[in-house]
């Protein structure tokens, strides 16, 4: 590749990896390519840990492989890229799943990777270590809890069974759509971020580098880690977690929901029965003197609030009753539980892209004065609410 960059012409090359030819100088030109063989990229793991990991029993892509990495809980070695055909594949193929799997990796997708620090030595020695699922500790229930008191409104129109709804449409809620007789696959649960860069108020345990107004890029502070609890807390007990991290309002926000509608809809088209879809947010309202909070034994916990779109919009939107039903199920459970872990329910006129099941919903997970401590506790007894649900 020097020799060419440098002005050698030849009549012909023949490079073992087709990816060198992309990275010539604009100058040099290659009139025709085919190519004579096509190899793998192995990726190698001890068995052991590949269980760990819960690798064995799905088929595994190259985004499970970078959670991983990114979490903590496997380091790994590779060639070195800039002069490996195998080194530089992987390397494309990583930065691919962090990008988004764009159709054209473009100079803000390696901006991107270098200001997220995205080096796997330095996530590995940097990163806290997330609790393996086998070593998840069962979650109690009977505990006394009490919701604190910090300026939080709790507003609500209608009720049902002590679950409180917060009604900001034309609908009128009637016994008959608030009875929580929805029937969904309670085993299969797909969780994503519409803002997925929306972050928390710093702590000394999880101290980061803004970037926005509570806002970052780097997920192990954002409310993806809080998406990664839950996942860790439920797999262990059988639950099929599909947990999407992909970014939709960076670097872009506007579009947010036409990003993640397009990511919830081929995530779904690939995989049947996935009633449960959870678009977890973290509550915009308020600076860092709003932290809604409630106390749960010894543990403080962000509270959770459920928001679920309706057919005020402009589009139609069949599938909201279900929706509203399934959220009512939820807190039912959660107010058995642990009473106060959810503020009302608030309906609104927004779709929130929502019909595309009948058990989809948005979960504000705590808000810009909570820490991400308190948010991994209630994505804890979250978990053992959903494991409760008949």
């Amino acid at each position: 590749m020097e020799k060419l960059n440098s002005g050698e012409n030849y009549d012909a090359v023949w490079v073992s990896n087709s990816i060198w030819l992309y990275m010539l100088d604009d100058n040099v030109k290659v009139s025709n390519s085919k190519y004579t063989s096509i190899n793998p990229i192995v990726f190698g793991i001890k068995k052991s840990k590949a269980k760990e990991l819960g690798f064995t029993d799905k088929t595994i892509k190259t985004k499970d492989i970078v959670n991983a990495i990114s979490s903590g809980k496997l380091k790994f070695s590779m060639s070195n890229p800039t002069s490996t055909n195998s080194g530089a594949s992987a390397y494309l193929g990583f930065l691919y799943t962090l990008a988004g799997n764009p159709e054209v990796l473009k100079k803000e997708n390696l901006q991107m990777a270098k200001e997220e620090n995205i080096k796997i030595e330095e996530k590995n020695d940097n990163i806290e270590e997330e609790p393996q699922v086998e070593k998840i500790e069962e979650v109690k229930t009977g505990i006394e809890t009490e919701v604190l008191e910090n300026n939080v409104p709790t507003k609500f129109t209608d009720e049902y069974n002590g679950v409180k709804i917060k009604n900001e449409t034309d609908n009128k809620l009637t016994k008959e759509i608030l009875t929580p007789n929805v029937t969904v696959n309670m085993k299969n649960i797909l969780i994503f971020h519409t803002h997925t860069c929306e972050s928390y108020t710093p702590s000394e345990k999880y101290s980061y580098k803004q970037t926005g107004n509570f806002r970052t890029t780097d997920r192990n502070y954002s409310v993806v880690r809080a998406g990664r609890e839950l996942e860790n807390y439920l797999v262990p007990y059988g639950y099929n977690v599909i947990h999407d991290e992909s970014y939709h309002d960076y670097p872009s926000y506007s579009g947010s929901y036409s990003s993640s509608l397009e990511t919830v809809e081929k995530i779904l088209k690939k995989n049947e029965n996935y009633d449960i879809v959870l678009d977890l947010h973290r509550d915009a309202i308020g600076d860092n003197t709003y932290a809604p909070t409630v106390k749960i034994g010894d543990e403080y916990a962000a509270q959770l609030m459920f928001v679920i779109g309706s057919n005020g919009g402009v589009d139609e939107h069949k599938n909201w009753q279900e929706n509203l039903k399934f959220a009512v199920k939820v807190q039912e459970k959660a107010n058995e539980l642990y009473p106060g872990l959810f503020k009302p329910i608030i309906l609104r006129n927004s779709d929130y892209n929502q019909f595309v099941s009948k058990a989809a919903s948005i979960i504000e997970v705590g808000a810009t004065g909570n820490t991400l401590e308190q948010c991994l506790v209630s994505m804890k007894y979250l978990s053992k609410v959903i494991r409760e649900l008949k």
